[in-house]
């Protein structure tokens, strides 16, 4: 499996049928809109999960709606129990139901100006997978604790490819991240992306060392284009990287590669400690849902409206209290969304409003 991380920032410019509630629709009330018969038709599992999760969802979930049906697209969402909440209404975290639901998915085989970035991370293998690992004895009698990367030249090809590919959509240009240095899989990644480079020669490639990435990330981050590294440079690179566009609340990834169904998630965890608050940002969330439309369904063309109507309200300086700056407009998760909506509405064509 392979995760994909997207940071995306212009300017401040920094993972859904459409019925809004009455505190929605006050602020579009002038704008009457009447979507497209529906062309295409998607079937989308959603698991919102616990804490602010069901807080920030059902925004993405308004706005996947609401600009799909501006496109004739019709998206059929089935809310299924993950974590906590399945555990309170099933006994276990992830039910029977929920499973086979995911099987059953049509879904099956991202504060610097000027900054669009993603960064492709293997999750399959590496040192948090490997064996042996372990506690021990040394000769000294001193505990000791090991663990092992090993990774096959299969399975850097795999995730190669998917950066590559990942390029030619994008700006062409991939930076492989290694410690080939001083580490033996850091050797082989390299040899094996070497060797894979030859088959998209409009691709510009170019090597680093981790360490040296890390500091290009803070220093210069426009630079990069797609990033490709192994499991544990790129947990470490995607935190880094996070601070970029204001934190992980604005951050979207995805696990893709796998013969199962993708999976679209919000690069921040259920923050038990501001549940029910509405002070969560639902940004990262929103943006989750643009990566599932532009990665996920190639449906650029709602993709776009989201991500544009998400440049809208940052422009007009919505912000919640996580990336607020001194000047802006300190607003709620809810509050927040209905201005994506408002935005959506606004910037719908004239031939579907009247």
């Amino acid at each position: 499996m392979v995760s994909a991380l997207q940071i995306h920032v212009s300017g401040i410019k920094s993972s859904v049928s459409f019925s809004p509630v009455t505190k929605q629709t006050t602020r579009v009330s002038r704008i009457r809109c009447s979507a497209s018969t529906p062309k295409k038709q998607y079937n989308i599992a959603v698991l919102p999960g616990d804490g602010i999760g069901t807080e920030v969802t059902p925004i993405a979930i308004d706005a996947l709606r609401l600009a799909g049906s501006l496109e004739g697209i019709e998206f059929v969402f089935k809310e299924m129990p993950i974590g906590g909440a399945a555990i309170e209404a099933t006994g276990v975290p992830l039910p029977e139901e929920t499973l086979k639901l995911l099987e059953a998915s049509s879904l099956k085989r991202h504060l610097a100006e000027g900054v669009d970035l993603m960064i492709i991370r293997e999750i399959g293998g590496g040192l948090y997978q490997g064996v042996p690992r372990g506690f021990g004895i040394n000769t000294l009698g001193e505990e000791t604790g090991f663990c092992t990367e090993i990774y096959s030249k299969g399975e850097v090809d795999r995730v190669a490819r998917i950066a590559f590919d990942m390029a030619v959509q994008r700006r062409g240009k991939v930076c492989s991240v290694d410690k080939s240095s001083v580490l033996e899989s850091s050797m082989l990644w390299r040899k094996t992306v070497m060797a894979l480079s030859t088959e998209y020669p409009k691709v510009e490639l170019m090597h680093m060392l981790v360490d040296t990435s890390g500091m290009e990330l803070v220093r210069c981050p426009k630079q990069f284009d797609v990033l490709l590294t192994s499991n544990v440079f790129g947990d470490i690179l995607s935190d880094v990287a996070s601070v970029i566009n204001g934190g992980i609340g604005m951050l979207p990834s995805a696990c893709i590669g796998g013969p199962g169904p993708q999976l679209f998630e919000p690069v921040h965890g259920s923050a038990p400690d501001i549940d029910g608050e509405d002070v969560a940002n639902p940004l990262a969330a929103v943006l989750t849902a643009v990566m599932l439309l532009r990665y996920g369904l190639k449906e650029e063309a709602v993709a776009k409206r989201i991500e544009n109507a998400i440049f809208d309200i940052l422009d007009k300086g919505f912000r919640t209290r996580d990336i607020a700056t001194v000047g802006k407009k300190i607003v709620g998760c809810k509050r927040m969304g209905e201005e994506i909506l408002n935005s959506l509405y606004v910037k719908s064509p004239a031939s579907l409003c009247n």
